[in-house]
């Protein structure tokens, strides 16, 4: 008789360890995917960011040169952490911040069809960015707790999985991004 108990506790132990592995694997993967979702539409948020400034050509022919040339070589990068992402947003909030000012600095690049119409898609970007961004951290959280409470954190602890930083906006860095929607004022 307590061989069998002995026999059905090791089982019970058993289908827990395998299924609380699945469940981190699973979390794993998808905060892997909602990083490279992040990566995608920042990319795609750069490129947005360049048809800008290329329409700014023609207005403010050295400030756009410049910005072209550090989107070019933002673009490209690798983006796989959280830190990274971050990097990647304050840079893209930077370039548009000067891009914006190069907007204000002529009335007739601001008031041109293909200016609104880039800008329009940058702030959809954005909004693409600002939802991966939410998902991945919503991820990150169900992640953390697994590996945090108990008795799944043993585990994850005998399977080396670690918690997942969150991906975080300082107020500075808040106060610092453009307003897109100023953009269109005046």
């Amino acid at each position: 008789m307590a061989l069998i108990i002995l026999i059905g506790l090791v089982v019970v132990i058993g289908g827990y360890f395998v299924a609380t592995q699945r469940s981190l694997v699973s979390l794993d993967e998808l905060c892997k995917n909602a990083l490279s979702q992040i990566e995608v539409q920042l990319n795609s948020r750069w490129d947005a960011v360049l048809a800008l400034a290329k329409t700014a050509a023609q207005y403010a022919k050295h400030e756009s040169e410049t910005l072209v040339e550090v989107i070019q070589q933002r673009r490209g990068e690798q983006i796989n952490t959280p830190e990274a992402i971050n990097d990647q947003s304050s840079a893209l909030n930077q370039v548009m911040g000067r891009l914006i000012a190069i907007g204000e600095a002529y009335p007739d690049l601001k008031a041109a069809d293909l200016y609104k119409e880039t800008m329009d898609g940058v702030k959809q970007y954005e909004e693409n960015v600002r939802m991966s961004r939410m998902i991945y951290n919503d991820t990150a959280t169900k992640m953390n707790r697994m590996v945090r409470q108990w008795p799944s954190s043993i585990v994850a602890s005998l399977l080396h999985f670690v918690e997942k930083a969150y991906l975080k906006v300082d107020e500075e860095q808040k106060k610092s991004y453009p307003n897109l929607d100023d953009a269109f004022k005046k």
